[in-house]
């Protein structure tokens, strides 16, 4: 018997448009396919598969069909119908528009430097903490690499032109929305954490609107309480960004613009190292769209600290 997500793949026909040639190109696919105006339609499970191949950062990985499937843990027949779901004539073809960019860019092979993966508990201590280092600075590297300066543009234009911001992360990414809260906050006063005082979350965003914006985080497996409340942003009006990690994320649907950063990591829990650099990539570049207001809210910011002596010097 056929798994679900093959006889989804298989339903489809393919696009009378050239297939993607690069993983910028597949990943702006997947975006599309997500959000529901891309001609191709694929299942929950294909799209997460679709996803999960354009995270892979090895690119040993990406060399067979075999080794492939093993990384994502799907069959190698799932991988072959979901390329000619995209308009290929199989794996090759679909195999070398993942590779292109990397093949173009040397450098980016040394992420491989980061998969050598020391989890044994007897290895000495600073060799287990270089290791978790290494990784995150490889899903930092990664997320240069592929950085989508259209979206990134977007989202920050977004943020500059609104009238309000808030920020939503549950658990970990709490911490996250509270960075880039208070970061966004030394440039303009008007940014809040989402449901900070446990008022309620649609409480809240019914008290915002078209014009505002809401920025939401979260990664795989990702948590319900954020996908349905950037659902409730997107139909109340508001303009969505969502910071997460694959094209598959189901937080694409309702999203304007989405920065994506990878996790992959032997940290004990979903690694946001690589989300915090992100964070700090999006308050410069906010601060930097209006370069007069951010030096006066500087310069001000850091007169109230001087008056109520808060740093001691």
């Amino acid at each position: 018997m056929k798994k679900k997500d093959e006889q989804s793949i298989k339903a489809n026909e393919r696009s009378p448009e050239a297939p993607p040639t690069n993983i910028e190109e597949l990943r702006a696919l997947l975006i599309d396919i997500t959000k529901g105006e891309a001609s191709q339609s694929l299942g929950a499970k294909a799209r997460d598969a679709f996803g999960k191949i354009l995270d892979v950062q090895d690119s040993t990985d990406l060399l067979s069909i075999t080794t492939l499937s093993e990384r994502i843990d799907t069959n190698p027949s799932t991988i072959t119908r979901l390329a000619k779901a995209l308009g290929y004539s199989g794996f090759g073809p679909f195999q070398k528009a993942l590779l292109a960019t990397r093949l173009q860019q040397p450098g980016s092979f040394y992420l491989n430097q980061a998969q050598s993966v020391i989890s044994n508990a007897d290895q000495p201590i600073k060799q287990r903490a270089a290791q978790l280092c290494h990784e995150n600075q490889a899903n930092i590297d990664y997320f240069v690499e592929n950085f989508d300066a259209e979206s990134f543009e977007t989202a920050v234009k977004l943020i500059t032109e609104a009238r309000r911001v808030t920020i939503y992360g549950i658990r970990q990414f709490h911490s996250l929305a509270a960075f880039l809260t208070y970061g966004l906050r030394l440039i303009r006063s008007d940014v809040t954490i989402l449901d900070a005082n446990g008022l309620g979350v649609a409480e809240e965003i019914g008290a915002m609107g078209a014009g505002d914006v809401c920025i939401v985080a979260s990664v795989a497996p990702y948590s319900s309480q954020v996908v349905f409340a950037a659902q409730v942003a997107h139909e109340q009006g508001l303009d969505v960004i969502a910071i997460t990690d694959l094209a598959s994320s189901p937080l694409i649907t309702n999203a304007k613009a989405a920065i994506f950063a990878p996790h992959q990591s032997s940290f004990i829990s979903n690694s946001i190292t690589s989300f915090f650099a992100v964070a700090e990539c999006v308050i410069n570049a906010v601060a930097a769209s209006n370069s007069e207001q951010t030096e006066q809210a500087l310069i001000a910011r850091q007169d109230l600290i001087k008056r109520l002596n808060i740093e001691d010097r």
